[in-house]
Formats: C-alpha cells, structure tokens, sequence
C-alpha cells in the first residue's frame, strides 16, 4: 500500500553522488518524517510513495528534485577583513546569519588577495544523486503528530531536562 500524507515514515538511507557517498544514516538511527510534509527533499519523496516497510531501493533523484539546479549567480564578493581570525581555504563551508536571521550555508569559491567569493548554492545543488533507501517503519500519525508536523520520535526526551541527581521539586523542572 503506497505511504499517504501525514504518515510518520522511518528510513535508513546512503545518499551517493557519482561513486562517492555524501551522506548515510545506514546501521544508524532511522530518519523519521511526516511524509507530505516537505520535510525532506522532494525527489526522495517521490521516490518512496510505493515503498512498503522493509522495501529497499535505490532511488535517482534528478538535482531539480534534490538540492535545486545550480544557480552560478549566487555568488557574492566580500572584503577578507570580514573574515579575520578563520583560516580560509577554498572549498570550506561557512555559516553565518542571513538577513532574516536565519543559518546560512556558504562555501569558499575564492580566496582573492582583498576578498573573497562565497557561494550560497547548496553543496550538492546542481547534482543528481543516487540514494539507496530501506524503509524501517510506516505508521498513522497521532493526533498531536498531525496537528504540529513533528513525529514523536523527533522530540526531545524527558531525561534531556534532567535536573541532576538531586530530585528537588525547587529546581524548576517537573
């Protein structure tokens, strides 16, 4: 039965590009998602909707469907002074906070004697990628699940608001 929206959906994954893995969560925890939801990439999405759990396959998702087509435009020239105190090479990622406050992912182009290229495309933008996908588990969502977009498995547990060893009820936590 092909996997509905709003289903929590567990997959384990190995993402390659060409012959080289960029990423892989296989003998690892499972990625967990509500599926519909755009919460990972649409081509992988796509790709799984026929998936019953305990299918494996491998999945071609075009870069239009990944990480989006290169866009040799986004790139921008900064003053190297801005970068004072990092040891720059080219090809290292950057974050910094973008204009709506939000993380932003660069990557060194260019080191020029008074600035510095950086390219705001995504990695793997520009790249078709192969991904060999097995699916752990399929379920409905709960109502709470449904009603907020976050799987249970994605929530912070219990024990990560430890109040330490004491058990004191004045420590702020209940």
């Amino acid at each position: 039965m092909a996997i509905q929206d709003n289903q929590i959906v567990s997959i384990e994954y190995e993402v390659r590009d060409g012959d080289q893995v960029v990423d892989s969560n296989m003998g690892g925890a499972p990625l967990v998602f509500m599926y519909g939801k755009g919460q990972i990439i649409p081509g992988l999405e796509s790709g799984i909707k026929d998936m019953n759990i305990g299918d494996k396959a491998d999945v071609l998702v075009k870069a239009a469907d990944a990480y989006g087509e290169y866009n040799a435009e986004a790139t921008q020239e900064v003053p190297k002074e801005q970068f004072a105190g990092i040891d720059l090479t080219e090809g290292m990622t950057l974050y910094g906070q973008g204009e709506d406050g939000g993380t932003v992912q660069v990557t060194v182009k260019e080191i020029k004697d008074n600035s510095v290229v950086i390219d705001f495309n995504h990695p793997l933008a520009g790249k078709d990628l192969m991904f060999s996908v097995a699916i752990n588990n399929v379920r409905d969502a709960s109502a709470e699940e449904a009603m907020t977009g976050v799987p249970e498995e994605n929530k912070p547990s219990e024990d990560a608001h430890s109040c330490g060893t004491g058990g004191g009820s004045g420590c702020g936590c209940n």
